[in-house]
């Protein structure tokens, strides 16, 4: 009986926290797609070259940033979907 509610626990537990973990992916994909975006005019800026180099170099720092924030988001859901595989 013990290993029986045990179980039951987890599973109810693995429900709760799965439907959880897919919506923090989606939201990690909109994050990537908008930080593309932001990349893509921050780009378009530094074509243009009418900007002082302090806004220049803050436009570059947050570009950097937000790279590294993607690139962590992707590492963190390449670990999970290794996790799942096992």
């Amino acid at each position: 009986m013990q290993r029986f509610l045990k179980g039951m626990a987890m599973a109810l537990a693995l429900g709760f926290v799965m439907p959880a973990m897919a919506e923090n992916r989606a939201n990690d994909t909109a994050k990537n797609v908008g930080d593309s975006a932001k990349n893509t005019a921050d780009d378009a800026q530094d074509k243009l070259g009418t900007d002082s180099g302090t806004h220049k170099a803050k436009r570059h720092a947050k570009k950097a940033t937000r790279n590294a924030k993607k690139t962590a988001r992707n590492t963190k859901n390449d670990a999970k979907d290794k996790m799942d595989n096992k």
